[in-house]
């Protein structure tokens, strides 16, 4: 049977689609696009078999998942698609609202660990239907994805922390805002044909790495930017489920048991063997 699969709706996971977009490789399963929130209430709720889940809900669920290797999404420190937008400075946040998008776990609930454990505040959280919109009037806002972008090139550059960059300033790791996972039920049933899904999605990603210019071409056609702006885009992001990113993963997932947001900190460390070659 073939197995139900995810993939994030964003321009950030184009480095890993690709190629199945383009028919270089043809991928083992059914894809279907979500914005990551979404995706994470599909692969628990049985809706799908495997997909990029994030880490917070990864971590939240680990017992019924597997943790699968090889690719993430993250990044060193700017991860640019992930931000905070405030006039007020985040150590001045303590008691204010904050908009939040519903669309992502990781990114919401790393905004806590930072405000929190680095800054000491605890604001108040109200989830918007256009965080945007509200960053706009003057609302702190979390954003992600394309609207974080679009916040970066439309507000004052001073009102944009990069959680990323907050992140790493604080504790020297990466971020990593998704892993890919499987179902635990499905890998026991159909293992190899989760790692023929793995395989075929390592391969999707060697295959843009030495063809940016048409995954750039692809990120243009989706959501047209500044000329440049997908080369440094793409090169700040990491994709590469490595040590140092497992560390940060692992570090993450410290942080989120010490807020109260995890009842236990989970291995880091995939359950099943690699396949990129490093």
């Amino acid at each position: 049977m073939s197995l139900r699969c995810g993939r994030i709706v964003y321009t950030n996971d184009l480095p890993v689609y690709a190629a199945f977009d383009r028919g270089v490789i043809d991928y083992p399963g059914t894809l279907h696009a979500d914005v990551p929130a979404r995706l994470n209430a599909m692969l628990l709720g049985g809706e799908l078999d495997l997909s990029p889940i994030s880490a917070f809900a990864w971590a939240k669920n680990s017992a019924d998942l597997v943790l699968l290797p090889d690719l993430c999404i993250g990044a060193r420190d700017e991860v640019v698609s992930v931000v905070l937008v405030s006039a007020t400075p985040p150590a001045l946040l303590d008691g204010a609202t904050i908009a939040l998008t519903g669309e992502s776990a990781s990114g919401r609930n790393l905004l806590r660990v930072v405000l929190e454990r680095r800054y000491g505040v605890r604001p108040h959280y109200v989830e918007s239907a256009n965080p945007l919109a509200a960053a706009i009037e003057g609302m702190p806002a979390l954003l992600i994805g394309d609207s974080a972008i679009d916040a970066i090139e439309r507000l004052p550059r001073e009102h944009v922390y990069d959680l990323g960059t907050l992140w790493h300033e604080w504790t020297r790791q990466q971020t990593v805002f998704a892993v890919w996972a499987a179902r635990r039920d499905a890998y026991e049933r159909d293992p190899d044909g989760v790692r023929a899904c793995m395989h075929a999605l390592t391969d999707a990603y060697t295959w843009s790495r030495s063809h940016m210019r048409e995954v750039i071409e692809d990120a243009q056609r989706a959501h047209p930017r500044a000329a440049g702006f997908y080369d440094t885009y793409y090169g700040k992001l990491n994709f590469t489920f490595h040590s140092a990113a497992q560390n940060g993963l692992a570090v993450y997932c410290r942080e989120l048991h010490a807020i109260g947001a995890i009842d236990r900190v989970p291995s880091s460390l995939p359950e099943v063997i690699g396949v990129v070659s490093r």
